[in-house]
């Protein structure tokens, strides 16, 4: 089946956070997001290390609309249920429609942190992929020292299947990496 035909909900709520598609207009709040979180995002992430302005981040919402909508790439924005404020950028990246598997991805707004939600954010996507989208296998691969990032997985009760050695290098300083690979099957 072509994955574009394919649907399933393009929002989900989990006990205390809205997690959706991303939308034209999303824009402003990511951007913010990012400028409060650039220090802790920057030895991560590769679209820290440049300067992006609003409009950027908002073309960069609007590509990941129509790759949501064309299945290629299912990014997925995190609000409080509560408030509606934005706080979290995750998604499943890296799909392969014929297994199914895929991997999350996430960054949370530093300003969010230490409170449980993107852990709870990324169960929440992780049974959304389960059970809405029939996965076999969820990943989440993540820098070895980034012991913020694979707290998440292990509180999940992903696997560590195992570590790549010398498999990346830093965003920032350009050193190589090992990429820690964790897994939830069926």
């Amino acid at each position: 089946m072509n994955p574009m035909l394919i649907e399933f909900p393009e929002e989900f709520t989990t006990e205390r956070l809205v997690i959706r598609m991303p939308k034209p207009g999303d824009g402003k709040v990511v951007y913010d997001a990012i400028t409060a979180s650039i220090i802790e995002l920057k030895p991560w992430l590769p679209f820290a290390q440049k300067e992006q302005s609003e409009q950027d981040v908002e073309m960069n919402i609007r590509e990941s609309h129509i790759s949501f909508l064309k299945r290629e790439d299912l990014r997925l924005l995190v609000f409080l249920k509560e408030t509606g404020q934005f706080i979290a950028s995750s998604g499943l990246h890296r799909i392969d429609w014929a297994v199914p598997k895929f991997e999350i991805g996430y960054w949370i707004d530093s300003r969010f942190s230490g409170k449980g939600y993107m852990t709870e954010a990324v169960k929440g996507i992780a049974d959304f992929a389960f059970h809405e989208l029939n996965a076999k296998r969820v990943e989440i691969r993540c820098d070895e020292k980034n012991s913020k990032s694979r707290a998440i997985p292990e509180r999940l009760g992903f696997a560590l299947e195992g570590v790549l050695k010398n498999d990346d290098l830093s965003p920032e300083t350009n050193e190589l990496r090992n990429t820690c690979i964790y897994a939830k099957i069926v």
